[in-house]
């Protein structure tokens, strides 16, 4: 089963790509990167962006990001994504499901549903 970043990393590559931005996290790496006479924002997490691309390019990405979960529940479905985000968030190991419910709450998906789920399959499966 693909990840969220599956379904969005092209898109967000191609966004960064029309929009000239790029990922910097020493001031060596921007300054190989940047062009002269371009006005630069950082836009956090290492990314940078000339100033007047930056707001459209955070809409875009947000959109992408919202593309893609909806990608994401079609192809897999509520139920597989949260097992998915339960075991990726070893919720198994330290019997608390709050991370995997903060990341799923972009996808509209709520406390009761995760903890549903989780509770299935500690009954149903050797998780330990």
């Amino acid at each position: 089963m693909k990840y969220l970043s599956r379904y969005i990393q092209a898109k967000q590559t191609q966004a960064f790509n029309e929009a000239g931005a790029f990922f910097a996290f020493s001031t060596k790496q921007f300054d190989e990167a940047k062009k002269e006479g371009v006005k630069y924002a950082s836009l956090g997490m290492g990314l940078i962006c000339p100033v007047d691309k930056a707001k459209q390019l955070m809409n875009r990405l947000d959109s992408i990001a919202q593309e893609g979960i909806v990608e994401d529940i079609e192809e897999n479905g509520k139920k597989s994504i949260i097992r998915r985000e339960l075991f990726n968030h070893e919720c198994f190991y330290t019997n608390d499901i709050c991370d995997c419910v903060e990341k799923l709450e972009e996808y509209g998906i709520s406390y009761d549903e995760v903890y549903e789920v989780f509770n299935h399959i500690r009954k149903t499966e050797d998780v330990y």
